[in-house]
């Protein structure tokens, strides 16, 4: 799984197209809904991702959802224009916490 703890308050999941993507999410919402809560602010990398289909929305809005009662952040960075358009579509990109890149998302989501 591509999921990296980069600090004490702060995941990195760097998702890739499918199948890895629904691997992925399935793996980080597990985690979310067991005992085992994870207290983590999470930045979701979609530098690798090409495309996105309804399963995989869903994943992410429930991921928002699970982090948002937590309290804690969930910030997507590194998308493409194709990325972008299907969340414009979709109504995500008010959903949604949108930082350009990891470096600045581990800036922003670490004060």
């Amino acid at each position: 799984m591509t999921l990296n703890q980069w600090s004490d308050e702060i995941l990195i999941l760097e998702l890739y197209d499918e199948p890895d993507f629904s691997e992925d999410t399935d793996s980080l919402l597990s985690k979310l809904r067991s005992d085992e809560a994870i207290d983590f602010n999470v930045i979701i990398d979609l530098q690798q991702v090409s495309k996105l289909n309804s399963s995989n929305l869903g994943a992410l809005v429930e991921i928002k959802k699970l982090l948002q009662a937590r309290g804690k952040r969930m910030v997507v960075c590194n998308i493409s224009d194709p990325i972008w358009s299907t969340m414009l579509a979709t109504g995500l990109d008010q959903v949604f916490e949108f930082i350009e890149d990891t470096t600045t998302a581990l800036l922003l989501i670490g004060q």
